[in-house]
């Protein structure tokens, strides 16, 4: 750092900038993992994300390069973390903000069995609700 008269003059070498961070959850939405920013909250809070294969609470800071896996029913989605966007981005600037690592194996449980994928119920949700097995009951009937 010099001084100029009254100005004060940083050299780029001295003062590195910080790496860019969103909330977990908020990121989780803004790359169109979850549809609403809650439901991103209510899975983490549930377990079924992780930051770095660590379970991971929905304030928690997400920077690039990090892997993040989320359980969406029978699928364990992998993404790495490549940018931080501002707000929700469009399908087309996916690539642009994480990359999909996720194996093709794990899309083919959800194609090979979508009863499955449809009823498999989050971790810590409890027993079903008689409404649930209603539900249920339609769905094999």
């Amino acid at each position: 750092m010099t001084t100029r008269g009254n100005v004060f003059v940083f050299s780029a070498l001295s003062v590195p900038l910080p790496a860019p961070t969103a909330r977990l959850d908020k990121w989780l939405w803004a790359v169109r993992v979850f549809k609403t920013r809650s439901l991103a909250g209510d899975a983490c809070r549930a377990g079924s994300v992780s930051v770095n294969e660590l379970p991971a609470k929905p304030a928690r800071d997400v920077r690039p390069g990090e892997m993040v896996s989320v359980r969406l029913g029978l699928v364990l989605r992998t993404l790495r973390v490549l940018a931080v966007p501002r707000s929700r981005v469009g399908a087309k600037l996916l690539p642009e903000y994480c990359v999909d690592l996720t194996p093709p194996e794990e899309y083919e449980k959800a194609r090979v069995k979508p009863i499955e994928h449809l009823l498999a119920r989050e971790k810590g949700s409890g027993r079903p609700t008689k409404r649930d097995r209603r539900l249920l009951d339609r769905v094999f009937e």
